[in-house]
């Protein structure tokens, strides 16, 4: 599962809601509303950051005008999860047993699948 993505300033935990690009030949630096997928050479910047953010002596900052906003929930954080979980539920398929590998566990005992556990249900 995603995280929202952060500040890039070093050691800021708040959330970006802008992204930073400078356009080196223009000598420029421009802060925009943040954009849909991190790119390489860009910064995202949370407000705080993005507002107070200061270029170089002989550089300009293009920025935004309006509300710096926070991008809007998405459901592929959830639907990935859920997708994991049914996943994670699904029983293995069975294998014909074989005379070097141990009996397989019964399905009404308690058992470890990765980082999850089986709970049998009350009987």
């Amino acid at each position: 599962m995603r995280s929202p993505r952060r500040c890039s300033r070093n050691g800021c935990p708040r959330q970006a809601v802008a992204t930073l690009t400078y356009v080196y030949n223009e000598s420029t630096a421009v802060v925009g509303p943040l954009a849909a997928f991190a790119e390489p050479h860009t910064y995202d910047l949370c407000e705080p950051h993005a507002r107070n953010l200061t270029a170089p002596r002989g550089w300009d900052v293009v920025r935004h005008e309006g509300e710096f906003e926070p991008p809007p929930p998405t459901t592929d954080d959830l639907v990935a999860l859920a997708e994991a979980v049914r996943e994670a539920a699904r029983p293995a398929p069975p294998r014909p047993p074989s005379d070097d590998q141990p009996s397989p566990q019964p399905p009404h005992q308690q058992g470890r699948r990765g980082h999850l556990r089986v709970i049998p249900p009350n009987h």
